[in-house]
């Protein structure tokens, strides 16, 4: 081969090699998180923690990744985006093998924010690089990667887990991803070019916006995560938390606004078309991570599914929507009305919540498939079509400022739905469990005949008849604790079919991403 030939064939393998690279850091980070959220109460249980704590936890991993993200012009600029992911890989290697040793809650949550710090660098950065290190003619193919990473970890994320967690532990959920840090390491140390980003001007550091900025998202998220205690014991505790976050980020968003090198590029960002796509940025993320949550409680413990059976499904839905993107990346561009396929996306995810939450309680869970198919539509057909026109009202020179705070809002978002929901169930889960323990009164001939039927056969076992009457008694406090679970669990797809349906309405009226 001629040197020439050589040198262009090398070049094109190192391309192909940085498009998959790029794919792999952000693909890392989604499936680590997948895997977190889908397992989440057992690994909260190994540390004997009530998987109620998820929100904190939560919230730990999206302030450390929100400062990432904010403050990663300033890092890339001076340090440039070889060093920059070098540094997140070592933080999310660090917080990574902390979470897999931590014993408490304070150790868990400290390891997860730890983690987040790292874990914040990688979506804004990979997607970000695509412009910077390949030609418009290699973009769309490395974009494709890129898109096709995510879906294809979602489909790996909760069936991994699952298995992990039943053959492994759950400290394997953290472990099973330490070694793909070490060899990304290698990845970007090798082919990322050394001052790739770096600015030939020294960066302004200021350290008031970045305390401002911290002291404002950790009241917010604060208040997520305390809301489930607060938010009928001490309403007023939390409406001040939630106040004195919202009157921060303002104050923060008022010194960004006026600064000349702020964190967050508001000024440039004030385009009708970019901010309608973030508010429907901001729809997806919660309705995606509210189902998320609620799915994996539904399925285990209120169909009592099994663990294995629970992340097969989960992944049954996330294969459907990598079918449903490799079709939409070939036949978009046929489309378009690219708000026709947004609304079909949001009613799809209507029609499955409202499957889901016609279920009957004995259901086998292959049930469930018609459900978590149309399920599967969502993802692509409402998010990609706005990841495309969000932008383009930016161009390419405030790609990367849009988003910035594009992952800022989706860490917020994500945190907020698992908050939102986390609350949601167990306040609907008291209501119910309120509403069906009192029908089991002494003039209830059903409950007393059940009752009595338990307790004859703890007496066969063995037990006196005292010990068999409060041992029926437990029997049927957890059957009624199962049911009001249960019923809780459908009353919030009912919640969130009304929501999707919002939704697609929203779509149908906006007129800037069409």
């Amino acid at each position: 081969m001629k040197p020439a030939r050589w040198q262009h064939f090398l070049h094109r393998e190192k391309q192909l090699l940085l498009m998959w690279l790029l794919g792999a850091l952000v693909g890392m980070e989604f499936l680590e998180n997948g895997m977190f959220v889908f397992a989440s109460s057992h690994i909260l249980g190994g540390i004997g923690v009530a998987p109620r704590e998820f929100a904190q936890v939560q919230a730990a991993y999206a302030v450390g990744s929100m400062l990432m993200i904010a403050m990663q012009q300033w890092l890339t600029r001076h340090f440039g985006y070889r060093h920059y992911l070098l540094l997140a890989l070592l933080l999310y290697a660090v917080g990574d093998l902390a979470s897999a040793n931590a014993n408490n809650l304070a150790e868990l949550t400290s390891a997860r924010l730890i983690q987040g710090l790292g874990g914040g660098a990688f979506f804004i950065s990979t997607r970000v690089l695509i412009p910077m290190l390949f030609s418009p003619a290699l973009r769309p193919k490395a974009t494709r990667i890129f898109m096709l990473s995510i879906f294809s970890v979602g489909a790996i994320g909760p069936l991994l887990s699952a298995w992990l967690v039943d053959n492994w532990g759950w400290r394997w959920v953290f472990l099973i991803v330490l070694p793909f840090t070490v060899v990304f390491a290698i990845g970007v140390r090798a082919l990322l070019p050394r001052h790739l980003g770096r600015s030939s001007t020294p960066v302004r550091w200021s350290i008031a916006p970045i305390l401002l900025f911290i002291l404002a998202i950790g009241c917010v998220q604060w208040s997520f995560s305390e809301a489930r205690y607060a938010l009928f014991d001490k309403p007023e505790h939390l409406a001040l938390i939630v106040l004195v976050g919202v009157v921060l980020m303002g104050l923060f968003g008022i010194h960004q606004w006026k600064h000349d090198e702020p964190l967050l590029h508001l000024r440039d960002l004030m385009k009708p078309g970019f901010l309608v796509g973030i508010a429907l940025y901001a729809l997806y993320y919660f309705i995606v991570n509210f189902s998320n949550y609620l799915f994996p409680q539904f399925a285990e413990q209120g169909l009592r599914i099994p663990l294995i059976t629970t992340g097969w499904l989960n992944s049954f839905a996330a294969l459907t929507s990598l079918v449903v993107a490799i079709g939409y990346i070939k036949f978009a561009a046929k489309i378009s009305n690219k708000r026709a396929l947004m609304m079909a996306g949001c009613i799809a995810m209507a029609g499955a919540c409202f499957w889901l939450s016609l279920v009957p309680p004995d259901a086998p869970y292959t049930a469930l498939y018609g459900a978590l198919i149309i399920k599967g539509f969502f993802g692509v057909l409402m998010v990609l079509p706005v990841a495309a026109l969000t932008f383009r009202a930016l161009g390419d020179n405030l790609f990367a400022k849009g988003y910035q705070s594009k992952n800022i809002m989706r860490q917020m978002m994500a945190s907020f739905a698992s908050a939102v929901a986390a609350v949601a169930l167990q306040d609907s889960k008291f209501v119910q469990y309120t509403e069906l323990i009192g029908r089991v009164t002494p003039s209830n001939a059903g409950a007393n005949t059940w009752l009595a039927t338990m307790q004859s056969h703890f007496e066969q076992l063995g037990y006196s008849a005292a010990e068999a009457h409060g041992a029926a008694l437990a029997e049927m406090s957890a059957v009624v604790n199962h049911q009001a679970l249960f019923m809780a669990c459908q009353s919030l797809y009912h919640w969130l079919a009304v929501v999707a349906a919002v939704a697609a309405v929203v779509v149908m009226l906006q007129r800037h991403l069409r």
